[in-house]
Parts: C-alpha cells; structure tokens; sequence
C-alpha cells in the first residue's frame, strides 16, 4: 500500500469496515476489532493513525512484529490476515501498521478473541449476542446442534411404539437395506443403531418417528379449496401424530379429493389420479423429512385447488440449491440427517438427491404437468398442476360407510398403502385403514383379498398374514415358504 492509498483509506475517518488506532499499544482493542471484522464483512485495522486522522507512524521493530503475531494467535479459528508497513515520507524509521481481514463466510464457526466473541455493528465493535453466536454454531454444525439429535423431553424409551418400529424394520430387510439379524434385537439395540438415543434417553427424531403418544407438536394442515384461492374451503382438515400417522393422512386425503379415472391396456384396467400417487407421496414424504423443525408456530399443509396442489413445508431449501437449479442432477443435502438415514433404511426414502427427479419421471411416465418449487415467506412450496383427466375433482365429502363404485380391480397404489399400514401394524383393523383411506370397508376387504392379505388368530389378538408368504426364518437365518391356515372374519 502507498501512502496515497494510506490518506484515501482513511479519508471518512472509521466506518463498519476501517478501524484507526494510534499505536500497537492499543492492541488488544485492535484484535477486539479484527475478532469483529472476522465475524462480519471484513475490514482493515490501521495502527499509527492518531483519532484526528493524523498519520504519525511508529517505530516497528522485531518486538513490535511478536507482539502482533502473539495477539493474533489469541484469535480462533487461527487466522492469517495480509499485513503491510507503509513508510511515511520525512519520518524515517515510523511506519503506519495496515492488517486486512477478510469477511465472514456462511458456514464458518464464529470467531473468538481470547474465548470472547465479537462483530461489527456500523463503525462499532460490539460483544456478539448468544442467539447470534448459538446460530453460528448450529450452522457450522448442524449435526451435533440440530433439532433431531436434541433429548425428547418427557419421553422415554416406552412411548414408541414397538409394533410399528419391527414392522418398518421388516420392511428394510426385506430390502436389504438392514441386516436380517435385527429383526431379533432388542428395540433399545435398533434405536441406538439409528443414533435416535442419547443414552437412556430418546431423542427427537426418535419421537416423530415412532411416538404412540397423541402430540399437538407434529401437525399436518390439509384443505381443500373451492376455486384457485383461499377464500372458500370444501374441507378443513387437521391430523396430529408420528411421521407415519401424518403420511398416512395426507395420502388419505389426496385419495378422498382427487378424482380416479383409468383407461383398458390389454385385458387390465389401469387407473390414475390426477397427480401421479408415486409424486405426492415422493413429495410429502420429502416435506416431513427435510422441514425445519426448529420453527416451530409453522406446519406442513396441502392445499388443494380447482387448477392445482401445493405442499408446503417450513424452512427454505439448502443453501445449495434454488428453486431454479432444485431439478437438475444433484447431491443430497438433508436438513435432518438421522431422520433422513432411518427413512432410507426403512425404505421410505431414496439418497443422494434423487427424490426430485423421482417425483418429476413419476409425473413424466403419466404424461402430468411437471411440478416446480418456489420459496415462499420461509417455506418451501412444491406445485402441481393438476391434469384433470377426467375433467373434474371430487368435491363432496363422501360418508365414511358408503358403498363405492370402485372397479373390481382396486387401484394398486392403494393396495401399497395398505400394504405398508399391515408392515407397521399387523394387527390393524379393517375399519382403522379405511378411516386413514377415506373409502369404505367393503373397498379395504376386496383390496386385503386383491393382495392376499389374511387374518390370522382370534379377533382381538390376531394378525393379518399373507398366504404362501416367504418368511425370514430368524433362529436358521434361511428363508422358507408355508402355508397359513386363515380365518375369514369381517372386521
């Protein structure tokens, strides 16, 4: 740096990015500054300015050199800034001290000078506030901070439910996904494995998942709207539960308000929604997965309108991502990564990023608008637009017992949906499924017959089976097939 460049620098005197000290005696009030300047948008400290804007230099020797080095290693993260002596004219042997700092970057730790943390507020050096730090913090370390890997208070271990935790369990197996032998370990083993216990105690990734516990904290706002605003709703929904309690209802819904038409290939008829089931469920799924739950006055909703469907999901997308660039190939960057880990081993999710382009070929295969992503007032939006295949939606609120004029064939994506409530619950009632469907039982009794669903045991305590089912045999570890003798019995 010139002296030119030294009297220009200078010339407004302090501001957010400049701070002037008369000598290296004041020190420690410049690292308090260059802590700031680190924390904010970087700056330059100058020593050898007097408070008047007088450049008087001083006398820089070997001692000078440690003791500005020693001061700088008070700084954590270490920190290495470019350092220059500007000689002044006339003045020989004094030179004016120039360090520059370069700014904060998102994702960094927050510095400290001596275990102190500070910023920049105008041309003020302040203490950091904790909420700022504590942000900084969880940002450079999402994992160890996040609202997934926090105790669950007032749970334990008792509070989940068992049933559907063995069942979720079967289902990566059968996918090998999770070893065969787990389907004998211990509950407490299998929670540990998924790092969803801290201890004794459950985290709150382990609550959401599997909490048979009513809780008013995980909500999902379903409606559906008359038009293509929201001054007139049809119907008015909310469901409270774990993550497959809310799946479960959303899926229900979309089932309930989205109208079924179909088309013969060959000697099968095959029937659609008009939203591809695969996308919504991609989507919903994604959206109880990857919200932020740290905000927590803010819910997932579906709205459905004449023209079309909206998911909406707390928090905005990955710093990574846009809502220009989300569709094109990409890597993962999950929000809540234990969570994330449990779904994929249990199936429910797919890694590295593909859930996008599964929604977008799921909508493709079925010739349905493309949906797109927005951000809107912190919350990420997925958009449907709806095909409306055979012309219109359903808008009335069909009783929960009517008969329903179902083909014979029952859609087969229902068919997974009950497939995957058996995997969880095996004792789980007719009437139970086709509540959370939205259809009749009827409907539920030929789909458990279309997919050879069986029940076995008495009423109360017996389970459903499916004949000439292949079984992991636990104790010879080999698989085996057998027959099931069943009772018919209408529940």
């Amino acid at each position: 740096m010139t002296l030119e460049e030294l009297k220009k620098l200078i010339s407004k005197d302090e501001t957010k990015n400049v701070e002037l000290k008369k000598s290296t005696g004041e020190l420690r009030e410049g690292m308090h500054t260059a802590c700031a300047f680190l924390n904010s948008d970087g700056g330059v400290l100058v020593f050898g300015v007097t408070p008047s804007l007088n450049i008087v230099g001083q006398i820089v020797s070997e001692s000078t050199r440690r003791d500005i080095a020693q001061a700088l290693a008070g700084i954590e993260p270490a920190v290495t800034p470019v350092i220059e002596y500007v000689d002044i004219p006339g003045k020989p042997n004094l030179q004016v001290i120039v360090l520059r700092f370069n700014p904060w970057v998102y994702g960094q730790k927050p510095y400290t000078f001596h275990g102190k943390p500070y910023y920049r507020l105008e041309s003020v050096t302040k203490a950091m506030p904790r909420d700022m730090f504590d942000e900084r913090i969880r940002i450079n370390m999402p994992h160890q901070y996040s609202w997934e890997m926090r105790t669950a208070e007032g749970y334990s271990i008792k509070d989940l439910n068992a049933g559907t935790i063995r069942g979720v369990v079967r289902l990566g197996v059968e996918e090998k996904r999770i070893p065969v032998g787990s389907l004998n370990e211990p509950i407490k083993v299998i929670l540990k494995k998924w790092n969803l216990l801290d201890g004794d105690n459950v985290r709150n990734a382990a609550v959401f998942l599997f909490s048979k516990r009513f809780s008013f904290e995980y909500l999902l706002r379903m409606a559906r709207f008359r038009g293509t605003d929201k001054n007139y709703f049809i119907d008015n929904q909310q469901a409270h539960g774990n993550f497959f309690d809310l799946l479960d209802a959303g899926m229900g819904f979309f089932f309930k308000h989205l109208s079924l038409s179909g088309e013969i290939k060959g000697l099968k008829r095959e029937e659609h929604l008009d939203v591809p089931v695969a996308a919504l469920r991609e989507a919903l799924i994604n959206a109880l997965c990857h919200r932020d739950y740290d905000i927590h006055q803010c819910s997932i909703g579906i709205a459905i309108y004449d023209d079309r469907i909206e998911i909406e999901s707390p928090g905005l997308l990955p710093h990574e991502l846009t809502p220009k660039t989300i569709k094109r190939s990409h890597q993962s960057f999950p929000r809540n990564e234990v969570l994330a880990n449990v779904l994929y081993q249990t199936t429910y999710l797919e890694k590295w990023g593909s859930g996008i382009k599964r929604i977008m070929d799921a909508c493709k295969a079925e010739n349905s608008p493309q949906p797109f992503w927005s951000e809107q007032t912190g919350y990420t939006v997925v958009t449907f637009p709806l095909n409306k295949l055979n012309g219109k939606i359903v808008t009335q609120n069909a009783p929960q017992n009517a008969p329903q004029n179902a083909p014979q064939n029952a859609p087969q994506k229902r068919t997974d949906l009950i497939g995957e409530m058996i995997a969880k619950n095996r004792s789980i009632t007719i009437a139970e499924i086709a509540q959370k469907l939205n259809v009749s039982r009827d409907t539920i009794k030929r789909d458990l017959k279309k997919s050879g669903f069986a029940w076995e045991g008495a009423s109360k305590n017996g389970h459903w089976v499916r004949e000439q089912k292949r079984f992991v045999d636990a104790n010879k570890t080999s698989v085996k097939k057998i027959k099931r003798k069943t009772k018919r019995i209408g529940k």
